[in-house]
């Protein structure tokens, strides 16, 4: 029986070229499976049909926007997940959603390999081969790229000797990677870590120097899950796509960062997310309101760590999922709305309502009639410092 191969396929040239150069290289059929996350650019149906035309022997297509909402976007906005404390994980999210279909894929049609199109330099690979791993783990993984050494100019050549039905023209000087939770671009004279980014490599966001009229506006919350803009109700997704909208013409959601990479390099990388960083500034300010004291402070330190192990392509593994159930236990009471100003490039809070407030005027007002009962202050004071106050009586002694 001949061997199967699933490809994540794009529809661009190098996962095109692939399919073939595969075949040549394994003797293996191949299945492609492309996977929609709100990237845009072609039909879906386009790309299925360009698959066949390239060889595959099956193609397979999913539109996986609300699934990549619902299950990956929004535990990352529980999580308020920024790694190194800015990235809110564009690309290392879309990549367990993706792993998810191959994988189904490779059962259903008895395959025993998965590839992909990643480099030996990145951390997609890791993100593909350790999800892939865990959701199957006696398949095998091969990325023609980094194992056949299928560099540019070779997939060129073999899409014009073969003649596939894919352009071949000069590559964007740019990479870019991007879903409906934000854009990704890297390479070029951006690897030049004293070059400032130019107005021509951003899409999903608007210059923020250009003067506009401010955009207020309201984020409900049930239980940490966006619910309603402005008061009209909406899926995560369209929580998403509309904050995109709102969000990134006012420029908000540009990083510019020099990040540390799985593979121990330092790599400068350009994102925009508009909508990813309005929801979690809304989700921060909420959780203050809503969150007990202790309950956040540890919160905090479960971020990093779940936000470093989805970077770290995690997603599937034991401590990943732990954490999830803390962090939804945590949002139980995250459920209220979040007024917000945008403009300038920022998400600025200007009100905070909820239900489940931990807020109280008054315990809070300096006014008269406030029920904080100050006079046990400085008891509190005193046992609280106790400790230091004797370890200084024994340095200073």
């Amino acid at each position: 029986m001949t061997e199967r191969v699933v490809l994540a396929y794009s529809g661009g040239l190098d996962t095109s070229v692939a399919i073939g150069w595969i075949a040549e290289e394994t003797g293996a059929e191949v299945i492609a499976v492309a996977v929609d996350v709100g990237q845009g650019g072609e039909d879906l149906d386009v790309i299925r049909k360009r698959a066949l035309a390239c060889g595959a022997v099956e193609a397979e297509v999913a539109d996986a926007k609300d699934e990549f909402a619902d299950e990956y976007c929004l535990p990352a906005i529980k999580a308020n997940a920024l790694y190194m404390d800015r990235y809110p994980l564009v690309s290392a999210l879309s990549r367990p959603t993706i792993v998810k279909h191959l994988v189904a894929a490779a059962d259903k049609h008895g395959a025993s390999i998965v590839a992909h199109g990643c480099t030996g330099k990145g951390n997609d690979q890791v993100r593909f081969e350790a999800g892939i791993q865990a959701l199957g783990p006696d398949l095998k993984c091969i990325a023609p790229v980094r194992d056949y050494a299928m560099t540019r100019d070779k997939a060129i050549a073999f899409a014009e000797k073969a003649d596939l039905p894919i352009a071949t023209s000069k590559k964007s000087p740019y990479s870019i990677d991007q879903n409906v939770f934000g854009r990704a671009i890297e390479t070029g004279f951006l690897e030049d870590i004293w070059n400032a980014p130019i107005e021509d490599i951003y899409e999903y966001t608007a210059n923020p120097a250009v003067a506009r009229e401010a955009d207020e506006v309201v984020i409900s919350f049930k239980e940490g899950v966006p619910v309603a803009i402005d008061g009209k109700p909406v899926t995560v997704l369209q929580a998403i796509q509309q904050l995109n909208e709102r969000a990134g013409a006012q420029g908000i959601g540009r990083i510019d960062m020099v990040e540390d990479r799985l593979v121990g390099i330092k790599s400068r990388e350009v994102y925009e997310a508009p909508g990813a960083i309005a929801l979690i500034t809304a989700h921060q300010e909420l959780e203050n309101v809503t969150v007990e004291r202790e309950l956040a402070r540890y919160k905090r330190q479960v971020e990093q760590r779940w936000g470093e192990l989805v970077y770290d392509g995690q997603w599937f593994s034991p401590l990943k999922r732990a954490l999830d159930g803390f962090i939804n236990e945590a949002n139980q009471h995250v459920t209220g709305d979040i007024r917000m100003t945008l403009h300038g490039g920022r998400a600025v809070v200007t009100g905070r309502k909820s239900a489940e407030s931990l807020y109280d005027f008054n315990l809070a007002t300096y006014d008269t009639g406030d029920t904080f009962d100050q006079s046990k202050a400085q008891g509190f004071i005193d046992i609280f410092a106790l400790s230091s106050k004797i370890a200084a009586k024994r340095d200073l002694g």
